[in-house]
């Protein structure tokens, strides 16, 4: 296409191109808008290398002219403009994350990258976004999906935009050291099988906390099992000694973080009274166990029972922070799961999920395009028999309009040079292709969409850090209504256009479309 372009003298061209999407993911209503960052590094990196150039050589048809190929090496993306949504908004199908400008092969060359890179951002953001929404307030969320990823850069990609869409940490340790993200992470079922028995922890010593001295630890923990046998039944004989020596050596290496997966064996009868009898050990030495993790099994009543556990070795030892000890799940979460784990109550209070977060099996794609919707001036629109694929033309600004009681009642489409709508003063918004759809609009407060974020070679806006971009989306959700973002049936939310732009559309449609004829 770009050779096309320049060939027929079109290199010059000015063009503005729409990216947008058609349809929120999820059987949702929102999408959280990612990659942004990504985009403008690419564009103001983009040009073709010698290697690049000799390669496409060896690619493109032999008629292809070498005047074409210098072409290449010198392209720059000096001329071309970006306006964008703050990265981290909640937005809205039709509404253009991303507006182009400049020559119209430059911004055909850079198409798939800038899908590329806010496709999957945006799905995984609003996929983990989701997950945030359906846990209890003050829930933990642990991105555990490396290693279900779809290769290491989806990796990568699924753990910064999963803490930008709400998650609080990851178990991915390149991502914390490239973006700043917490990890975490537990022990896995590994750790607890390598040992067989008490005899393997070869090291029994334990010093105490701020102090030089040491006691016997495995000593100490036989001390505990005994006494907690008639606090919370079990019985020591049933409990797997190869797995209280795996809690022992973990507790030894990390006095202050034990956080022990309780299910290799059976969770009631050996992994949560030998996780107990650790944690109190480790509380002699003054040390403060951190909680379980579940990872199989019914987790609702599994967490109430250790719930419960926990509360009574709290009452029984004048121990209370042993009541709030962390119940962790994981076991191959999904969003149905968690709404499913809140009808039936539960205690768990922090999960990792996987699979189901950075592969988004719900959905596994956003489905973004770019549309031309302008050259030289003149307004360009596609059209379908399909009226969601309809492009709207020309160059657009978008305005979020809020209502009184500060909750957002629709995204207003305007033509550039159109006055801003006003606030207190009544808009008449309507739908772009349903001619009975439209409503007048009283804003009691208005937020302008699109910023410009590149031009003249250089990015104009300061770009946040990511934990800013993960305040951003948490903040950008608070004025969009509850049923908006309720998971099942939401409603939908109102992207209009401006009665000038209405009219605009239909008429170029008008003008576009072919007149049949019968006979």
């Amino acid at each position: 296409m770009a050779y096309s372009y320049w060939k027929s003298g079109k290199k010059a061209d000015r063009s503005v191109f729409d990216l947008y999407f058609r349809k929120n993911p999820f059987h949702g209503e929102f999408t959280v808008f990612a990659g942004l960052e990504e985009c403008l590094k690419f564009i103001q990196n983009f040009s073709f290398s010698e290697s690049d150039v000799n390669y496409l050589k060896t690619v493109l048809p032999a008629n292809v002219e070498e005047e074409f190929f210098e072409y290449l090496r010198t392209l720059s993306t000096d001329d071309v403009e970006i306006y964008a949504i703050d990265e981290g908004e909640i937005v809205f199908p039709k509404v253009p994350l991303i507006m182009v400008e400049g020559p119209l092969p430059v911004i055909q060359l850079i198409e798939t990258p800038l899908l590329n890179l806010v496709n999957y951002a945006s799905l995984v953001a609003t996929n983990a976004m989701r997950f945030r929404n359906a846990v209890k307030p003050g829930t933990t969320l642990l991105e555990f999906g490396l290693r279900r990823a779809q290769g290491p850069d989806g990796g990568l990609s699924a753990s910064r935009y999963c803490y930008m869409g709400g998650f609080d940490g990851t178990s991915n340790s390149l991502a914390g050291k490239m973006f700043g993200i917490p990890v975490r992470g537990t022990h896995a079922h590994a750790f607890v099988t390598s040992y067989y028995s008490l005899d393997e922890v070869t090291n029994k010593k334990l010093k105490k906390k701020n102090s030089e001295e040491e006691v016997d630890f495995v000593e100490l923990c036989l001390q505990w099992q005994q006494k907690l046998t008639s606090v919370i039944d079990f019985l020591a004989d049933q409990v797997i000694p190869g797995e209280l020596a795996a809690f022992i050596s973990y507790a030894q290496a990390f006095p202050d973080n034990l956080l022990s997966l309780i299910d290799t064996y059976d969770v009631f009868r050996s992994g949560l009274p030998n996780f107990c009898t650790v944690a109190m050990a480790l509380f002699d030495c003054g040390y403060k166990a951190v909680g379980i993790r579940l990872d199989s099994g019914d987790l609702a009543y599994q967490s109430i029972h250790v719930r419960k556990v926990f509360k009574k070795i709290a009452s029984h030892f004048s121990v209370p922070w042993f009541s709030d000890l962390i119940i962790v799940a994981s076991n191959d979460i999904n969003e149905d799961t968690i709404h499913s784990l809140n009808q039936q109550g539960h205690e768990i209070n922090s999960f990792g999920i996987g699979t189901h977060l950075v592969t988004c099996q719900k959905q596994p794609a956003l489905g973004c395009v770019f549309k031309l919707v302008e050259v030289n001036n003149k307004a360009r629109i596609k059209l379908s028999e399909d009226v969601e694929k309809v492009t709207i033309p020309g160059r657009k600004i978008g305005y979020r309009l809020y209502g009184s009681d500060g909750h957002a009642l629709v995204d207003l489409l305007n033509q550039q040079h159109e006055t801003p709508p006003e606030i207190g003063k009544r808009t008449l918004c309507r739908h772009p292709f349903q001619e009975s759809k439209r409503a007048y609009v009283n804003p009691a407060s208005m937020k302008v969409l699109h910023k410009i974020y590149y031009k003249h070679g250089k990015i104009q806006q300061r770009l946040p850090t990511l934990s800013d971009l993960r305040e951003r989306a948490m903040k950008s959700l608070i004025p969009i209504r509850e049923d908006h973002k309720r998971a099942l049936n939401p409603t939908p939310y109102k992207v209009s256009v401006s009665s000038n732009l209405y009219k605009f559309i239909h008429d170029l449609w008008l003008e576009s479309a072919p007149i049949g004829e019968l006979s």
